[in-house]
């Protein structure tokens, strides 16, 4: 608890609500992206409300003390051993998943009372099925992320400029890279343990992956094709042409377990000023464009992918749900709705000429509803846009969360 560690406000002001609450409050998200330092700032928080340390309880299954907790019957004697003579405790669970049926002690230790509690698990599908059905109503949610570009800031002490905004871009936001040399060699060797750490435990272990060989093509074939439109089929019929026979559902079912494990997001399409929601051609973008470069070198040549990725972590970050917007033959790079409110954003590395001018601004011209539209750049001379678009360059865009 005494660790050092940064503060990172924008998640806290989201748990601080339930702290305290009888209420479990679950935070989500890829490995290494920083739960476990928010559980330490959570106890911090207590602590410095009043709670005594003696009545926190601490329980991470990443540390081989623990690793006698097996399921939800060991966890449950554990933590009541812990609670004797104790009229309320707060619970920390770190990476959950670990313990078979953990859910059941949820239950059981939420409807006790005697509990505040708090876990992280590095799976989507930690809420979903028995949990969902167990605790409806009794849990709350939050995903947590890499560090966005300001936190980036914070977190390297550094100032925001171009070099910056680079280091960023070619390495990413997982916080542990405070600790490193931002050198390709030093960072993409972390990195790539990252990637194999996230592969192995969270998809080949709990997925009893056998063709491991192609779920790494796979991941390859994602990273090439960030924000670019995929189908299961495409990617099934480019694995033919390389000699690799594998069905369009085994690639769905890749994706999913991907997806499951935080290491991408896929982005579906809807229909602008309509409801549908597009089956198929979907778009993917990872989670930290680091883990990206870590499969296939960064590029420069990359670079309005790579921007597209940024800036679609960050909507999403800002608790926007994002589609690719369609209307008829053009695409809006990403729709954001939250509240019922929404935003409309096209990104362009750079917007040189009144050809890409046309292109990036027609397109947000052709939507007829007054909800806010932005072009996203890196252009030096950002112009102030035109008939309510504005023109914005990324850095301005990202600095603080939506």
């Amino acid at each position: 608890m005494n660790k050092k560690n940064i503060k990172r406000t924008y998640y806290l002001e989201r748990i601080r609500p339930f702290m305290k609450k009888d209420v479990i409050k679950v935070l989500v998200g890829q490995r290494r992206v920083g739960k476990s330092y928010l559980l330490l700032q959570i106890m911090d928080e207590l602590i410095g409300q009043g709670i005594k340390k003696n009545d926190i309880l601490y329980i991470n299954k990443e540390l081989h003390e623990f690793e006698t907790i097996r399921d939800y019957r060991d966890l449950l004697r554990y933590v009541k051993q812990s609670t004797k003579g104790k009229r309320k405790l707060s619970l920390f669970i770190d990476e959950i998943q670990g313990i078979s049926q953990f859910e059941k002690a949820l239950r059981d230790l939420q409807a006790s009372g005697g509990y505040d509690i708090y876990c992280t698990g590095s799976n989507a599908d930690l809420l979903s099925g028995e949990l969902a059905t167990y605790l409806s109503g009794r849990y709350v949610e939050t995903e947590v992320y890499s560090l966005s570009y300001p936190e980036f800031l914070i977190f390297h002490k550094v100032e925001n400029n171009e070099d910056s905004l680079l280091k960023y871009i070619k390495y990413g936001g997982l916080p542990y890279l405070i600790n490193l040399e931002l050198s390709d060699e030093v960072v993409y060797d972390y990195l790539k343990s990252v990637n194999n750490t996230i592969l192995f435990k969270d998809v080949v272990a709990r997925y009893s992956i056998r063709n491991v060989a192609f779920l790494e093509r796979l991941v390859e074939y994602v990273a090439d094709n960030v924000g670019s439109l995929v189908s299961a089929k495409k990617i099934s019929d480019f694995l033919k042409s390389q000699k690799t026979k594998i069905s369009p559902n085994i690639v769905l079912n890749y994706l999913s377990f991907l997806s499951d494990a935080f290491l991408i997001f896929k982005v579906r399409r809807s229909q602008i000023g309509g409801k549908r929601i597009f089956e198929i051609n979907d778009k993917y973008y990872f989670q930290d464009c680091g883990l990206r470069h870590a499969l296939i070198s960064y590029r420069l040549s990359d670079i309005n992918k790579v921007l597209e990725n940024i800036v679609y972590m960050h909507l999403r970050a800002s608790g926007y749900t994002v589609t690719v917007g369609q209307m008829g033959t053009k695409e809006v790079d990403f729709v954001g709705e939250k509240k019922g409110e929404k935003l409309y954003v096209q990104v362009a590395y750079l917007v040189p000429d009144k050809k890409t001018w046309d292109r990036e601004f027609g397109n947000l011209h052709s939507i007829s509803d007054n909800y806010p539209k932005f072009v996203v750049s890196m252009d030096k001379m950002i112009e102030g846009g035109e008939k309510g678009i504005k023109h914005m360059h990324i850095t301005q865009f990202i600095k603080t969360l939506l």
